[in-house]
């Protein structure tokens, strides 16, 4: 069975990492979230969760990586989407490079970060998931960049 991740409901999923976001923010962590998608329907959904857990692995994509490796095996992975309202930082698209993700589809880029947190990172996802998830973004960007202007870094 061939997956069609062009069909997928992508606005409607970047708009849930948005308000998973914005919740996270509300919380008193950054304003990251992802949501991960397996037949254009929501598996798994997470938020940033660095200062509320004290635990600076707690980025959404990380953690849903992680997860995912846990709950699914290499083929179902293979089959999924992650939607992540920021592009994954180096670290985060290293969880995802083991986890085999089909695809990423973030709002904010990672050069683009650069102006509300004061740094870019030096390695873009795209080059840690070269050959083994499709990057794809900024989709709705507008909407992500608000997210990150409504928290004030």
């Amino acid at each position: 069975m061939t997956t069609h991740f062009d069909d997928f409901d992508h606005e409607t999923h970047m708009r849930e990492s948005f308000e998973l976001a914005r919740e996270a923010a509300a919380r008193g962590d950054e304003p990251f979230g992802s949501v991960l998608v397996r037949d254009d329907e929501v598996i798994m959904r997470d938020s940033n969760r660095i200062v509320t857990e004290s635990d600076i692995r707690r980025h959404p994509e990380f953690h849903l990586a992680y997860r995912a490796c846990r709950e699914y095996d290499a083929d179902e992975r293979a089959a999924m989407v992650m939607y992540t309202s920021t592009e994954p930082c180096p670290m985060c698209a290293g969880g995802m490079a083991t986890a085999g993700f089909a695809r990423v589809v973030y709002g904010v880029g990672g050069d683009e970060i650069g102006e509300f947190v004061g740094s870019a990172p030096g390695v873009r996802s795209a080059a840690v998931l070269d050959g083994v998830t499709e990057v794809v973004g900024p989709v709705l960007n507008e909407e992500a960049r608000r997210v990150h202007r409504a928290y004030e870094w």
